[in-house]
């Protein structure tokens, strides 16, 4: 995948260049503009028939991840795609191959290559209940190519190593190494509860973690008081 970040660094556009017949894929809705490009869209599954409609709804509704998926094939050697994330942010790139791959927690897909291949794997109903970040499923990312992941602020990469532990808060985790063992807990202790940590991903193994500087729930939460309200 061949592009450029413009504008503000805070708030970037991903300028993504297609030659004739090249094609990448795109979370719905994340276009800015686009010139000698065919933009089509379908389900986000590759499922054929029932199946598939099936398989799309329950990752929409499960993951936070959008029912369907755009396709932006170049119709002429210059094309131009132009795509944004919904929240202000960095947008990082992650090399995907046989020896690096990488799951994303919900929301963070922005565009990939055709040629990775993405699943949306079960995290079991213990850790979807209480992580409230990955819904039963996260996004794996598989093959090779580029995928670009999009972030609430900056975005810092935390490496861990066999025998440290690293914890982070789930709503500041974007992605991680797929070979990682994780589970998600509720803080322990005095500190989490007086200290509103709530729920923490615990990272072991080798590998790296992926974390946003900002937290889009405690914004959420910090404008409601603020937020009109619907009088009697």
């Amino acid at each position: 995948m061949k592009f450029v970040l413009t504008g503000d660094s805070d708030c970037p556009i991903a300028r993504i260049a297609l030659a004739q017949g090249e094609s990448v894929r795109t979370e719905s809705g994340s276009m800015v503009y686009s010139r000698g490009v065919e933009i089509t869209g379908g389900l986000n599954t590759k499922k054929k028939g029932l199946g598939g409609v099936l398989s799309a709804i329950g990752r929409s509704i499960t993951s936070g991840e959008s029912m369907f998926v755009t396709t932006a094939t170049g119709t002429q050697s210059n094309g131009e795609l132009a795509i944004a994330p919904p929240i202000p942010g960095k947008i990082m790139e992650l090399h995907v191959d046989a020896a690096h791959q990488y799951r994303l927690n919900t929301g963070a897909f922005l565009a990939c290559d055709e040629s990775v291949d993405f699943t949306m794997v079960n995290q079991g109903i213990t850790k979807a209940l209480f992580g409230n970040t990955g819904g039963l499923f996260v996004m794996e990312l598989q093959g090779e190519g580029s995928v670009l992941a999009s972030a609430f602020g900056d975005v810092l990469a935390l490496d861990v190593v066999p025998g440290e532990p690293l914890t982070v808060d789930n709503e500041h985790v974007v992605a991680w190494d797929a070979g990682l063992d994780y589970h998600i807990e509720v803080a322990s202790g005095i500190f989490g509860f007086t200290t509103g940590e709530g729920l923490v991903n615990t990272f072991t193994g080798s590998g790296r973690v992926y974390i946003q500087t900002r937290n889009l729930a405690n914004l959420a939460q910090a404008m409601h008081p603020y937020l009109p309200t619907t009088s009697s």
